[in-house]
């Protein structure tokens, strides 16, 4: 039998960090290419007590068919708590959608705002998963270059006049994955005059604000609409746990009216059972301690991250962005040193798994000479095996 596929996937490459992920079956393998939360992290003992009430006093709630749009005890809270935390829910003009993880927003975005060949434009680097959304929608990516202080603001006016089909811009402006950077309370304010001045929204994606270690709180770019321009994406993946796959968007409400539609076609509701247990954890068991506990928790192993790339990767001229929240790292290897073979000799011969970087742009075969590393996976033993192992590889390729 010959097989054949949609215009949309034929082309649509597996994700390099799912391909690398194979290697680490194997248990002697460091697992540096995972984005996931460190086990410890998982608030058990709560989710325990918790699952236990519901099943106890509620069973048919949670294991009955229920809205689309989404519980609506959660949906209720977390309204509330976006618009008093982060002033970005606006009562009246906005909308909130329960999803299954934050990456629901981003297939969901693109299916109601995107026709095939629509221009997305995205930061470069960017999260492979939302690219790959993107990609097997139809849409036709863009990247805008990522300084040290977010979009580079005169690239992206440049994008926009050149692709006036462009539906939207999407940005992780905290933490960025892969590049682990932020963006600047300026650049938020730019980049959102660009998407007014052009008429094009802007997805707005936040998974890691929450886990900020150094430096102060900056306000999201949904706390700048006024007109009804931002799609806010959240997700309680990264503070609660991933294997919920409970995540949210904030938005207009035509366009949230709109991916409620786009999501009953596509799996009639998130997880209620899960739906339940977030909603429950966030009233009753101090969710601002617990962000603290992250934070603490995360804080500590990033110091140790950095602690040991200086000793063992910057004396082989390797260079890191330095971290102030988020859980990775990017790094960036000396000109010359071929970045795909070293990360492809890395997990082979050296059993320490990180995924390269071209992994991340809009086109996987432009130059890239970086890779991304994730702290809050590993065990700190296999964090200071990791590096070591990684300094000493990279001892004999980058000096040579």
């Amino acid at each position: 039998m010959t097989y054949t596929f949609s215009n949309k996937i034929a082309n649509l490459n597996p994700s390099a960090i799912r391909e690398i992920l194979k290697y680490t079956a194997d248990p002697s393998v460091i697992p540096f290419a995972a984005g996931n939360p460190a086990p410890e992290a998982f608030p058990v003992a709560a989710f325990q007590r918790i699952a236990a009430e519901i099943l106890r006093d509620r069973p048919t709630a949670a294991l009955q068919y229920s809205v689309t749009e989404g519980y609506p005890a959660l949906r209720t809270r977390m309204k509330g708590y976006m618009a008093e935390k982060h002033s970005s829910f606006r009562e009246g003009a906005d909308e909130l959608i329960v999803t299954a993880g934050a990456q629901q927003v981003m297939g969901l975005a693109a299916r109601v705002l995107c026709n095939e060949g629509d221009a997305v434009v995205c930061e470069a680097p960017s999260f492979i998963g939302s690219l790959n959304s993107f990609r097997s929608l139809g849409a036709r990516l863009i990247g805008v270059p990522v300084e040290s202080d977010g979009m580079d603001i005169a690239a992206l006016e440049q994008a926009l006049q050149a692709n006036p089909d462009a539906r939207f811009i999407y940005t992780i402006p905290n933490f960025q994955n892969p590049s682990g950077l932020t963006m600047s309370a300026e650049k938020r304010r730019a980049v959102y005059e660009l998407a007014r001045k052009y008429r094009v929204m802007i997805l707005e994606d936040n998974p890691y604000g929450d886990l900020r270690y150094r430096g102060e709180h900056i306000p999201t770019i949904k706390s700048l609409d006024t007109d009804g321009l931002v799609i806010y994406a959240g997700s309680f993946s990264k503070v609660l746990s991933p294997g919920l796959r409970v995540g949210y968007a904030i938005g207009p409400q035509p366009v949230i009216q709109k991916m409620v539609v786009a999501k009953q076609g596509e799996d009639v509701h998130t997880n209620i059972f899960a739906q339940i247990l977030c909603d429950e954890f966030i009233a009753g068991c101090d969710f601002e301690a617990h962000l603290d506990s992250l934070r603490a928790l995360y804080t500590r192993k990033a110091k140790l991250a950095q602690q040991l790339l200086e000793t063992h990767l910057t004396p082989a001229g390797i260079r890191f962005n330095p971290i102030q929240g988020g859980l990775f790292i990017w790094c960036t290897l000396p000109d010359g040193v071929g970045m795909t073979e070293f990360c492809t000799a890395a997990v082979r011969d050296h059993k320490v798994a990180v995924v390269p970087g071209n992994a991340f742009l809009v086109d996987e075969a432009l130059p890239c000479n970086s890779f991304r590393i994730n702290f809050s996976t590993p065990t700190d033993e296999q964090l200071e095996i990791g590096m070591e192992r990684l300094g000493r590889f990279a001892a004999t390729t980058c000096t040579m």
